[in-house]
């Protein structure tokens, strides 16, 4: 009999009470259970991907499979550097004290999965949510439901199951999870939903990390090497049929690089998939109908200088591309996910920034140009959750990046020690000694208040305009200065 929400939250918010999760050993034990279920089920989890989300065996193993395997090592390779204190640099009041943060798990967290990267998106958070501690529910997407029955029959074999759990259904079960109080909650989808599960965590004041989307640009400057820059850019197109959340929506480029990179793209499709993409293995198809559908209106009306064409029984469409394309089309109005790209002219990089501007910020950035000027300009005067010049996606799968979004595209980022720091919280951490001396040289807080005592504490307070290199060297003898004249001080006006 299937558990209800409230009482699979009861029953992992008493495993964390337990305090079972805190210790390294633990953590480190389930690690080595996630990297067991992927080896145990790699042809098993291919065969799901191909049949459920029409992916070709490369595309499982290097978006999902390889990621998950990553994720997982980086993990059991740090742990035990991760969970240690951070010592900060003491102020001088704090000389003789000891200052840490000491990261410590939320609690119980909510991890909610899209279909896109069903298994990928749904484990690396859990890989964080591990490593910090934490007791964790996951919810695959209802669109994907042979992966969501596969983790539920699945992954528990591998994980204690008084801590995860995995929680199958569609709108009605996630609403009613969501009613439930969580200590933190990682949702990754589109923005739409986003927005409710951030008014749902809104009423118990639970943090959340929202990995969302939106329409990423590709700038494409002159100087670009328009064979190159075609191929990335088409392959970051075409990869899961664009069904990424960093798939390259649109391009902004002048009329005289379109025509070239129009060719180029034409090029690098044949060279890819041959005459007919719709019966090539290695081309994704989209999800399902709706979305299929959902795609498909985006092309009527639409002036296609490449590919436009369709197969409702297959949800084939093939690599797509747009020209002559208005900033007020229906195509520029939702994130595409699709592999469609509609390409817009602009005049000079200053016109493309004005245009990425004006709009939503977007999850990704992408700037096609040799000129550093020109890349800076990008940098600097754009926000986006993460910014790759002359390529696409590619940021994703370094884990030494945090990855998440800016504004509409998303709260929070992960991926490598980030997971670790979402999922924990930095809790401040002051230890002062009771000895007597100790004691001694703090008494001048205490009243009655004096004005020589405030000029002391005023003292010790201040910060001075002093450049890093030279706090190194005179902090440590300042400090010992000031203590110094504050007990002596003292001493002398006993």
């Amino acid at each position: 009999m299937k558990q209800s929400p409230e009482e699979i939250v009861n029953k992992a918010r008493k495993a964390f009470a337990s305090g079972k999760t805190k210790t390294y050993e633990f953590r480190l034990s389930q690690l080595k259970g996630l990297k067991k279920f992927v080896s145990d089920n790699e042809v098993e989890m291919v065969e799901i991907l191909k049949t459920e989300n029409t992916k070709p065996k490369f595309e499982a193993y290097l978006g999902e499979i390889n990621h998950m395997k990553a994720d997982i090592q980086n993990a059991i390779n740090n742990l035990e550097e991760w969970m240690k204190p951070l010592k900060p640099t003491k102020p001088l009041p704090n000389i003789m004290d000891q200052v840490l943060i000491t990261p410590e798990p939320f609690g119980v967290v909510l991890i909610i999965g899209p279909w896109n990267y069903p298994l990928a998106l749904n484990i690396s958070p859990l890989v964080g949510a591990i490593a910090a501690g934490n007791c964790a529910i996951v919810k695959p997407s209802e669109v994907t439901p042979k992966t969501a029955n596969f983790l539920l029959e699945t992954l528990p074999k591998y994980l204690d199951q008084s801590c995860y759990y995995v929680y199958n259904g569609g709108v009605p079960e996630t609403s009613a999870l969501l009613e439930q109080r969580f200590d933190y909650v990682f949702y990754t989808g589109s923005t739409g939903v986003g927005k409710i599960v951030y008014a749902a965590a809104a009423k118990h004041l639970t943090p959340v990390t929202l990995e969302l989307g939106g329409k990423s640009p590709v700038y494409l400057d002159d100087s670009a090497d328009i064979e190159v820059a075609a191929r990335r850019i088409m392959w970051g197109k075409c990869l899961n049929a664009g069904q990424s959340c960093i798939e390259p929506d649109y391009l902004l480029c002048s009329v005289y690089m379109r025509d070239k990179f129009i060719k180029a793209a034409k090029l690098a499709i044949k060279e890819w998939y041959g005459d007919n993409p719709a019966k090539n293995p290695d081309f994704c198809k989209i999800i399902n109908d709706n979305h299929f559908q959902r795609i498909t209106r985006l092309l009527k009306g639409a002036k296609i200088a490449m590919g436009g064409a369709t197969d409702p029984e297959t949800r084939f469409i093939e690599p797509t591309i747009l020209i002559d394309v208005k900033p007020d089309d229906l195509v520029m109005q939702e994130e595409i996910f699709g592999p469609v790209l509609p390409i817009l002219t602009v005049d000079t990089p200053e016109e493309a920034i004005e245009f990425i501007n004006k709009r939503e910020k977007s999850l990704a950035l992408y700037v096609f140009s040799t000129s550093k000027m020109e890349q800076d300009k990008f940098i600097k005067g754009t926000s986006s959750g993460g910014i790759v010049i002359n390529d696409v996606m590619m940021h994703y799968s370094c884990d030494a990046l945090p990855f998440g979004g800016v504004g509409n595209s998303g709260i929070g980022r992960y991926h490598g020690d980030f997971s670790f720091e979402t999922f924990s919280h930095k809790k401040a951490t002051l230890v002062k000694g009771l000895d007597k001396m100790g004691e001694f040289m703090q008494k001048i807080r205490y009243p009655p208040y004096t004005d020589g005592n405030l000029k002391i504490l005023s003292t010790l307070t201040q910060k001075f305009p002093i450049g890093p290199g030279l706090i190194r060297l005179i902090k440590p003898a300042l400090a010992v200065v000031l203590a110094l004249i504050v007990y002596f001080g003292f001493y002398f006006r006993k």
